[in-house]
């Protein structure tokens, strides 16, 4: 579905989307190792410090055989990553992919999330011509909840007991976005 050997640079008003390099791992280990951030994610929060180096190999692997598409959420004016956004699961058969974003807390309630993910979207229907999107979330995440909703997700199921995170078993709900959605809804 892309072609090269990196993820293209997408851009907003005050945010990029850019592939992360190794240099990036101080960043990511600030967002990944915070409990707060964690609390609602698929795993626990990191506690290696070279966990950062260890993720955007692991994410190059993942680009390369074309399952996921992770961008790092830069801020324009100084490059610092602030959080990720991501399609993965990517089906490029049935034109479909999962989207994940997380934050540094202190960039909460900025809508810069709002803004990475309005991106990625476009991206994601105009560029990629995929059909569906979809987004499975822990109930509790409101925030989370609220800007799917926002962004034009419709909730389409409840999965009881689905994720082991740690020694806890977590619901989720499941999300879906189709592309003539987001058209009809003249998303920027």
């Amino acid at each position: 579905m892309i072609q090269g050997d990196k993820l293209p640079t997408l851009t907003s008003s005050r945010l990029q989307l850019r592939w992360l390099e190794e240099h990036d791992a101080a960043d990511l280990f600030a967002i990944f190792s915070d409990p707060q951030v964690m609390r609602y994610w698929s795993s626990t929060a990191w506690t290696e410090e070279n966990a950062g180096i260890d993720f955007s190999e692991s994410v190059r692997q993942s680009f390369v055989a074309g399952s996921l598409y992770q961008w790092g959420v830069a801020r324009r004016n100084d490059d610092a990553i602030i959080g990720t956004c991501t399609l993965a699961g990517v089906d490029a058969q049935n034109r479909r992919a999962e989207i994940g974003f997380v934050l540094r807390r202190d960039h909460w309630r900025k809508g810069y999330m709002f803004e990475a993910t309005s991106t990625l979207l476009r991206f994601a229907f105009e560029q990629l011509a995929l059909h569906r999107v979809e987004a499975d979330v822990d109930p509790r995440n409101e925030a989370a909840i609220r800007l799917l909703e926002r962004l034009g997700f419709q909730r389409e199921g409840y999965l009881r007991e689905r994720w082991l995170v740690g020694e806890e078993i977590n619901d989720t709900v499941f999300y879906g976005l189709l592309q003539r959605e987001w058209q009809a809804a003249g998303s920027d």
